[in-house]
């Protein structure tokens, strides 16, 4: 059946994005020791590679190929305009004093053309403006972007079964850890380096990436008697792993096993949430308020940090309010750019880009965050 004839609907998914996002809030306004922000980051990754995975093969079998200027004008639509208003905006507010400043040339360059994370791992953050450090981030998704589409199709096209495609990502997946163990284990590298760069954290991208290809939750059906070993094994052992990569405080391991053995464990947890939408605390993923934390979690991730940076500078309250301050104007801002700039750009977009090569409704909604 054609996906005008069923659209494609993922549950749970802005409400696995809104936890996320509250992950590396509550990390951000000062929980950093109690809160795992960078577990936010590393589900952020997973959830893009996994969208953009989906969104291309939705493409591919649509249309029997991938549209790279289409690809590219769709993200470029839906990423740079929040991008460089929180950016510059950010910048405009450390030059007139109520961010700590004066913004510093070189550093706000490397964000600009993105090139932060690199940039960070050379240098530190000394010179970014306050809050905009999560631009890191957002330059290894871009990395990410620039890329896979050509990887993606040249996939297709040398790899005949859709296992053999995501068994070659998990390949790379399995590179990019003997990669940070060489760093850590053989170079002693710092924390930034294995943190920050690309080329050590693409595979928390691509675990999602190979999800898509092969047993994609959305897009591939169960196989019979499955539901059973999901539930009932695979997905406390996704949580027990996970609980592993969280407890165990080893530097090394943190900055090698860790990535890792979160990417396995997201596997199951992501599939379970996303095929059973009403179990017993997965329902929480899709209350209201959830979900329109995950639809706004974009703008949040941007902006979340310059707020809490500005608050904390101006507000001499006690942490607990400063945070509840930040996560409000986080929220009211978030709103602002989702209609004052995200939906005017989502309108474009529509009017740029062929129907075929739009995503079905359910799907456009889940990739309306981060991805």
């Amino acid at each position: 059946m054609s996906r005008s004839q069923a659209p494609l609907h993922i549950p749970s998914l802005d409400g696995i994005r809104a936890i996320s996002f509250l992950l590396v809030f509550l990390a951000h306004a000062g929980l950093e020791a109690w809160v795992p922000g960078g577990l936010g980051v590393t589900i952020f990754f997973f959830l893009s590679g996994f969208l953009i995975t989906s969104l291309m093969r939705e493409e591919m079998a649509e249309t029997g190929g991938v549209s790279f200027k289409h690809f590219y004008l769709r993200r470029a639509l839906r990423i740079l305009p929040p991008f460089y208003v929180v950016l510059l905006g950010a910048a405009a507010l450390a030059l007139v004093g109520i961010l700590p400043g004066p913004p510093q040339s070189a550093p706000l360059l490397a964000q600009i053309f993105h090139f932060a994370n690199y940039w960070t791992v050379l240098h530190g953050y000394e010179g970014e403006v306050a809050g905009t450090g999560v631009y890191w981030s957002l330059a290894v998704e871009e990395h990410f972007y620039l890329l896979f589409p050509a990887v993606f199709v040249l996939l297709h096209r040398i790899l005949a079964t859709p296992r053999a495609r995501a068994a070659f990502l998990w390949g790379v997946c399995a590179l990019v850890l003997a990669w940070r163990c060489a760093l850590v284990f053989g170079a002693g590298a710092p924390m930034n380096r294995t943190y920050l760069a690309t080329d050590t954290r693409v595979d928390s991208i691509l675990f999602g990436c190979a999800l898509a290809l092969a047993g994609n939750p959305a897009l591939d059906g169960e196989a019979p008697g499955r539901r059973a070993l999901w539930l009932r094994a695979l997905l406390p052992a996704g949580a027990a792993l996970m609980l592993v990569s969280l407890l165990f405080r080893d530097g090394r391991f943190r900055e090698t096993f860790r990535y890792s053995l979160q990417g396995l464990a997201l596997v199951p947890l992501f599939v379970c949430a996303v095929r059973n939408p009403r179990l017993r605390g997965v329902r929480l993923l899709n209350h209201p308020l959830l979900r329109r934390i995950g639809e706004l979690s974009y703008s949040l991730y941007l902006l979340h940090h310059v707020v809490i940076s500005g608050v904390q500078r101006w507000v001499p309250l006690p942490r607990v309010v400063q945070g509840a301050m930040a996560l409000g104007l986080s929220f009211a801002l978030s709103m602002a750019i989702w209609r004052w700039i995200e939906q005017p750009c989502a309108r474009l977009r529509k009017r740029l880009t062929p129907r075929a090569a739009q995503p079905a409704p359910g799907l456009a909604v889940a990739v309306g965050g981060r991805s």
